[in-house]
């Protein structure tokens, strides 16, 4: 047996790549070279040994600085592409090669016209718009100065003796220092004209009002063009106000309160004439620097334009040289300073590749010397690389959310692309709804190439990074839901007639009368007739619960067989005999006799009380089952088992902590050296800690941690398989929303003559059933089945405390970008 399962060839994805420690001496000329063709490479993780170094300590941190600076200037450029709606150029253009240097003079060189430019352009805005809010003034404010002359002196001189001074306010400086009072006198009655943002209006009055304790007059009129904001380019809807007051207090008031809220003030003569010659004046004005300002537009376009052929390319490159720049820091100089010291891991697989790429290094940067490249011992643990494709590797995303798997510990990744999808659709089996599904993940994996280029949204990007997920999902869904026999919770005789017929020849209404059968039993899956009939709950019910504990115990039963090979793995005899023998036993004396019984029920048709049966074999192991028995020798049968599992505990309990103590006391007295290589010292404790384990042994800590893990298993076999049973429950109560939607919702509103109630009844169904059977139970279903891989079964063999492999990677850089 065990010549066969060494023989046995390595499975991919079971155990991560095997992984080597290296190191590289680099001299200076090539290193820059060397560590590029490394980033394409993308297959070795360097390891930092400036640690202690702060970023600012470190060899090359004028270089970092620099590119940091060139990205922030990229970054500005990238903002007034998107300010200017203009797009950057993604078509493939021939580019010349530009070193760095030339490449930040380049960017230094365009970044200050585009600041120029923007600057000019500003001010041009900033004129252009006050031209324009100061046209919009006269325009609007002419009609409130003529109907103001038609005022009363009376109304006049109420305003001036009621006028309340008490504030000290320095004037502002705004163009209203030119304006001229009316031709009342210094106390008579006074104007100022300005216009404000629109959301400002109703508190910027109330102001006004509280002021001058009322003794104003307010007018506004919405401005006919809205204006552009120079700085956020947004449009913005203003209001053009005149505030009537009398007395200089007053004046100085306003003046304060409208700095504070932003409105301009502009002077506007009372006079109609000037009025129309002002207004002929600014509008001349307009036109030119609309011109002026068209024209500069365009010029700062074609500059964008030049830049956006180069951008992405750019980009990249400073990227790629901040990312070189960042690795060359975390490798050491020499003393001589001749020459890079670097270490890190990479897969034995790529030791030749790595050794090809620092060859190419070498003879392109014309190196007098060439890269030493050796391979180091090292107590560290290695990390753990998967190879994965775009089908596993959602899978071994799922897996590494719970942990990242220790170095060439067995993988859950393997089993759970085929358990995963399978558990969903135990839950969400409808071939209905797997439809919809399977329609949904086609469409994702046709347009991959395209989506997978795209920005998308957070739940998009899980979606389609899930897309062999929900494909994988959807085919099984289809396959449990032909089993259960839904389809959208009606059945269909897709596979021939019904084995049931009425009970005799007047029956009418089988759902109410009932059912005999009358010839061999459906070909596949559930019988059609089942549906609707009096004891559908009860056989469905049934049929479900047992099913979810047959999975149960087969999958937490694959969970310790991979255990034994985990410990087998490592040569650990301990825990194959002291841990995964006794749960062997534990588990299957118990729950696996109980899915023994279910089988032989099943293939009997016996009437036997499993309920009544595992009870009694606790409460009273030497009574006699009576109709219970479903085989001969069922009874000595179960207090084997049942004192198996009794002993399984302690068995799983002290031997091993023991046996520990004695291979540890053994050792320090120098009496069985031999026994190093045959025993793991414990699988549990932490693989980088080597040397401490052949000086500290805290017997007390290890008897603590065994007696914890055995209690966690034997109260686990209880509850994890209680948490299969969650397979029946998802399932039971997506049936029964199906059938909800489509008799209460659907046959209802079909029920009716009425177009408009069918069609409101058809939207109705549609929207329960994308919205909450597709939608909500998919991700109900997917959420306990994450939860049955990674408690009920990840924990019975699956440590997850590695660390993963991140090699030095200019894709991988890229796509985090």
């Amino acid at each position: 047996m065990e010549d066969f399962l060494d023989n046995i060839p390595p499975m991919d994805l079971m155990r991560s790549e095997k992984m080597t420690f290296v190191q590289l001496i680099i001299p200076v000329e090539s290193a820059h070279r060397a560590i590029s063709y490394l980033g394409e490479l993308g297959i070795l993780q360097f390891k930092d040994l400036n640690e202690a170094k702060s970023p600012f300590q470190r060899t090359f941190v004028n270089q970092v600085k620099r590119c940091a600076e060139m990205s922030r200037k990229l970054r500005f450029f990238k903002d007034q592409f998107s300010k200017a709606g203009v797009l950057a150029s993604t078509r493939p253009i021939l580019q010349e090669h530009i070193e760095l240097e030339d490449l930040e003079i380049r960017l230094a060189d365009h970044e200050h016209e585009l600041i120029e430019m923007n600057s000019n352009s500003e001010k041009l805005r900033q004129s252009y718009n006050e031209l324009l809010e100061f046209k919009m003034v006269l325009q609007k404010a002419s009609v409130f100065l003529v109907s103001s002359n038609s005022h009363s002196v009376s109304e006049e001189r109420e305003l001036n003796e009621n006028v309340f001074m008490n504030d000290n306010y320095v004037d502002d400086g705004l163009p209203l220092e030119e304006m001229r009072p009316g031709p009342s006198s210094q106390s008579g009655l006074r104007f100022i004209c300005g216009i404000i943002c629109k959301s400002k209006v109703l508190r910027f009055e109330r102001m006004l009002f509280r002021a001058t304790r009322g003794n104003m007059l307010f007018n506004q009129a919405p401005a006919d063009i809205q204006i552009m904001d120079p700085i956020s380019t947004e449009m913005v809807e203003k209001t053009v106000f005149v505030v009537f007051f009398s007395g200089e207090q007053a004046r100085n008031k306003v003046l304060k309160i409208c700095e504070a809220f932003g409105a301009n003030c502009y002077p506007v003569p009372e006079d109609i004439t000037k009025q129309r010659k002002i207004t002929r004046e600014v509008s001349s004005r307009l036109i030119e620097l609309e011109a002026t300002l068209d024209a500069g537009i365009r010029h700062r376009n074609e500059a964008l334009a030049s830049i956006g052929f180069h951008l992405i390319k750019w980009m990249n490159m400073v990227r790629r040289e901040k990312a070189v720049y960042d690795t060359l820091n975390m490798l050491n100089f020499d003393v001589t300073k001749k020459c890079l010291v670097g270490e890190g891991w990479c897969p034995i697989f790529a030791k030749s590749q790595i050794q090809e790429a620092l060859q190419r290094a070498t003879f392109d940067s014309s190196s007098q010397v060439g890269i030493i490249f050796h391979v180091m011992d090292t107590v560290e643990s290695p990390p753990t690389y998967f190879r994965t494709n775009r089908l596993t590797n959602a899978f071994q995303e799922i897996v590494d959310a719970y942990g990242v798997a220790r170095y060439q510990e067995a993988n859950p990744a393997v089993y759970t692309v085929i358990t995963f999808p399978f558990l969903f659709a135990v839950m969400f089996g409808d071939w209905g709804h797997g439809i919809c599904l399977l329609l949904g993940a086609l469409f994702l994996i046709a347009r991959e190439s395209k989506l997978n280029n795209q920005k998308l949204g957070s739940f998009m990007e899980m979606l389609f990074g899930g897309r062999y997920v929900l494909l994988l999902m959807s085919l099984f869904s289809i396959y449990c839901g032909l089993i259960y026999n839904e389809f959208f919770s009606v059945p269909y005789h897709i596979f021939g007639a019904s084995a049931y017929k009425c009970r005799d020849n007047s029956c009418s209404d089988a759902h109410t009368v009932g059912l005999v059968k009358y010839r061999d039993a459906y070909p596949f899956g559930v019988d059609p007739s089942w549906r609707g009939s009096r004891s559908e709950l009860p056989f469905l019910n049934s049929l479900k619960m047992k099913l979810s504990i047959l999975l149960g115990i087969a999958q937490m039963n694959l969970g310790i067989i991979l255990s034994y090979f985990n410990a087998r793995f490592i040569g650990s005899s301990i825990d194959i005999r002291y841990q995964f023998v006794p749960q062997v036993i534990f588990l299957n004396s118990l729950f696996g006799y109980l899915s023994l019984l279910i089988v032989i029920k099943w293939c009997t048709g016996s009437q036997a009380d499993l309920y009544h049966v595992m009870i009694y074999m606790f409460l009273s192991p030497f009574d006699d089952l009576g109709e219970n028995e479903l085989f001969w020798g069922q009874r000595p049968l179960q207090v084997i088992l049942l004192i198996l599992a009794i002993v399984a505990v302690p068995w799983m309990l002290f031997p091993k902590p023991f046996i520990l103590k004695k291979i540890h006391t053994e050792r320090f007295q120098g009496r069985t050296y031999g026994v190093l290589g045959s025993f793991e010292v414990d699988l549990e404790m932490e693989p980088n800690s080597a040397k401490e384990h052949q000086e500290d042994f805290n017997f007390s800590e290890i008897f603590v941690h065994q007696m914890i893990h055995s209690i966690e298993f034997v109260l686990g076999a209880v509850s994890n398989t209680a948490s299969y049973l969650r397979l029946w429950a998802l399932s039971l109560a997506h049936s029964e929303l199906s059938t909800v939607f489509y008799e209460k919702v659907l046959l209802l509103a079909w029920g009716y003559d009425s177009f408009v109630i069918r069609l409101i009844g058809l939207a109705v169904f549609s929207f329960a059933t994308a919205f909450i059977l597709l939608m909500m139970e998919t991700l109900s279903a997917f959420l306990h089945a994450l939860r049955l891989h990674w408690v009920e079964f990840q924990n019975k063999f699956y440590l997850g405390d590695g660390h993963k492999f991140k090699p030095f990677s200019f894709a991988s850089n890229e796509d985090e970008d």
